[in-house]
């Protein structure tokens, strides 16, 4: 049975007479809290807040002197109190609630400013099991959600990018805060406190390895408002959960306007294959058109893997996304700005790459400092009606794999380098997805067809429409399915492009036919024994 409500409207100006301030990120702490002293305002504190406060030269109450009762446990235990959590959670004006507050001494308190322990970044150093658990904050999130919960009366603030904001609203209404603008502080406080919980109950299940927790919860930080959607008539924002993966979200953008919604989801899929490629032996060059890649390509440069790549699939190329393995140097930007791109992301850019790049005033350039791992563990989540569909990320990596000939004709070593490369490419081309590849380079792709025999048809066609000679580029290529071939009929597709050699999962019923159909053929075929369905 619900708790029933007494029904006591709140007041729409409350005044702001007794502030309880107690943060971990003093960022802005000390010209906020002389503001409201300025402006009347008793200062309540405790511990390290309270010492900055009094080093600044201003009059701070300890809460010990609230609570008559010393922190304890090394500051565990400070705030968990009645004389703290009734000046909070009192309804002003219900006779009941006033008269246990005048009873019991307890001063209410109108205004809150806590942040938390840094849990986030302390989970993300690697620290030891002991310590991430130290900075778990107890008594902050109580206080928060205390506040936020009393927003009737109290104003609750846990973020320095609002200390202006509340000055403002309390000079324009002289001393008080409003009823909206305590419930806006108060959604923000809840939305803090429930971003926090996701991270300490993601960080057990990580710690304890439980694949499937009863209860699973997600939060981020509002990083950017887009302009809209996937379509204009489509809301969207940009939320980072703190992960520090190289990639679109921990990426500094040296120029360019804002990305939009399909620039960031089509750069994370760009910059995600790239990391595929380690940089120390090659380089390697992803352009990519609504997530999925048009042309990949890796070789001694950027300059000749971009060119390669762009080869594969011209056309498609123009307004793409261009993500690199190694530092953008001056010769690949030159060749990249002679086609409008909108989004190259690199690790990092040299001087007079960046400078090339800057002509071109709407060009995004993001750098990351690095690449992500593609063998790193981590979840990807994807929403539906009712629900979220949670699962592991796809960190199977080719080079890792046992490939298995099961063909009368083994593959040769140029073949087995083209067939690892494709079948890298593969992983991050949607399902259904075939990729041709042909020295270090893709030559054809097929992506997203409800059949695999169309996919291997519209790759070869592409191939064939890239093509400066009359030949197609797949004769003599090899091939990668990211699942089992069903019936022989994709396989014949491929063959009849002029694929040499293939590589693919295997498991089918009908694997036999399959084989025996590239034996008649003569070509080779190595099983992985691992899918790569994207959807």
């Amino acid at each position: 049975m619900a708790v029933a409500a007494k029904n006591i409207p709140a007041p729409d100006l409350v005044p702001v007479r007794r502030a309880l301030l107690s943060v971990f990120d003093k960022t802005g702490l000390i010209d906020f809290a002389r503001a409201l002293a300025a402006a009347g305002v008793e200062l309540v504190s405790t511990g390290g807040t309270a010492k900055a406060i009094a080093a600044a030269g201003m009059a701070v109450r300890d809460v010990s002197e609230l609570t008559g009762f010393p922190e304890i446990m090394d500051g565990r235990v400070k705030t968990l109190h009645p004389s703290v959590h009734g000046a909070l959670l009192g309804v002003r004006d219900d006779p009941e609630h006033a008269a246990a507050m005048r009873d019991h001494g307890i001063e209410p308190i109108d205004l809150v400013v806590s942040n938390l322990y840094p849990f986030e970044e302390v989970r993300r150093s690697g620290a030891e099991y002991a310590s991430i658990v130290e900075n778990i904050d107890i008594g902050g999130p109580a206080m928060i959600r205390a506040a936020a919960k009393n927003h009737a009366y109290v104003a609750i603030v846990t973020d320095p990018d609002d200390y202006a904001p509340v000055l403002n609203a309390l000079e324009m209404n002289i001393g008080s805060l409003s009823l909206d603008f305590r419930k806006k502080l108060a959604a923000k406080a809840f939305a803090r406190t429930a971003t926090y919980d996701a991270a300490i109950s993601g960080w057990f299940a990580e710690a304890l390895e439980i694949e499937h927790p009863t209860w699973r919860a997600f939060g981020g930080r509002l990083a950017t408002v887009m302009r809209y959607g996937e379509n204009p008539h489509q809301g969207a924002g940009f939320y980072v959960d703190g992960d520090k993966r190289p990639g679109v979200a921990t990426a500094r953008q040296l120029q360019g306007k804002q990305l939009s919604y399909n620039n960031i989801n089509d750069t994370d899929a760009a910059f995600e294959l790239v990391g595929e490629f380690d940089p120390a032996r090659s380089a390697a060059v992803a352009i990519i058109k609504h997530a999925n890649p048009c042309g990949v390509a890796e070789d001694v440069s950027l300059k000749a893997a971009y060119a390669k790549a762009l080869a594969c699939d011209p056309v498609s190329a123009f307004g793409g996304i261009v993500a690199m393995n190694r530092i953008l140097d001056a010769e690949a930007a030159e060749e990249i700005v002679k086609t409008f791109t909108e989004v190259i992301i690199a690790p990092d850019a040299s001087e007079e790459a960046i400078h090339i790049v800057a002509a071109k005033k709407n060009l995004r350039l993001l750098v990351t400092g690095g690449l992500p791992d593609p063998r790193a563990a981590g979840t990807t989540v994807k929403s539906v009606a009712g629900g979220l569909l949670v699962q592991g990320r796809d960190n199977a990596v080719v080079d890792d794999l046992d490939l298995k000939v099961v063909t009368k004709r083994a593959p040769t070593p140029a073949e087995i380098a083209d067939l690892r490369f494709a079948f890298r490419i593969a992983k991050h081309v949607k399902s259904n997805a075939i990729v041709y590849a042909k020295d270090g380079a893709t030559v054809g792709i097929g992506a997203g067809q409800m059949s695999r025999v169309d996919s291997s048809r519209i790759a070869a066609r592409k191939a064939l429409d890239a093509a400066e000679a009359a030949e197609p580029l797949t004769k003599g290529s090899v091939v990668a399915s990211d699942a089992f071939f069903p019936f022989a009929d994709g396989l014949l597709s491929a063959i009849e492009a002029g694929a040499t050699a293939v590589i693919q999962p295997g498991g089918s019923m009908r694997d036999d036919d399959v084989i025996a159909a590239a034996d008649e053929h003569g070509i080779a075929m190595v099983f992985t024994g691992v899918r790569h369905f994207r959807h």
